[in-house]
């Protein structure tokens, strides 16, 4: 299973052409794609024009659900935010630290552009696919 993050969805629906971005064109029409709650609410909120939000949640809708976090998941999030910490890591953004934890845990693999999520990659065992 692939889990697109926040940064590669808002250059998509934003019309950048990247690698990234390219990858994500190819694979909706080939590739089982994921969308997770946590991702959702990041994506969606940005759309100032209802007619945006609209089309982005009928894209949305069309792919596999899956709620990220849950009581055992924000544990294994806070143990992996504090074993990056140890590492000498400090994670900028926690919500990061729950997509990594949830792809990690469920072996799925991550598409993005945020080298927030490099460490995570080293220290996690992040699988992540490359453009």
């Amino acid at each position: 299973m692939i889990i697109v993050d926040t940064s590669v969805w808002i250059d998509y629906f934003n019309g950048e052409v990247n690698a990234h971005t390219d990858l994500l064109d190819r694979m909706l029409s080939s590739e089982r794609i994921a969308i997770g709650d946590i991702i959702l609410a990041e994506v969606l909120h940005g759309f100032r024009r209802d007619a945006d939000f609209r089309k982005a949640l009928e894209l949305f809708e069309a792919l596999e659900f899956k709620e990220m976090l849950g009581r055992q998941m924000a544990l294994r999030c806070a143990q992996n935010y504090r074993k990056l910490r140890r590492a000498g890591v400090t994670a900028r953004k926690t919500i990061d630290v729950m997509i990594a934890t949830f792809c990690v845990v469920n072996g799925h693999v991550l598409v993005h552009d945020d080298r927030d999520f490099e460490p995570m990659e080293k220290y996690l065992g992040l699988k992540v696919l490359k453009p």
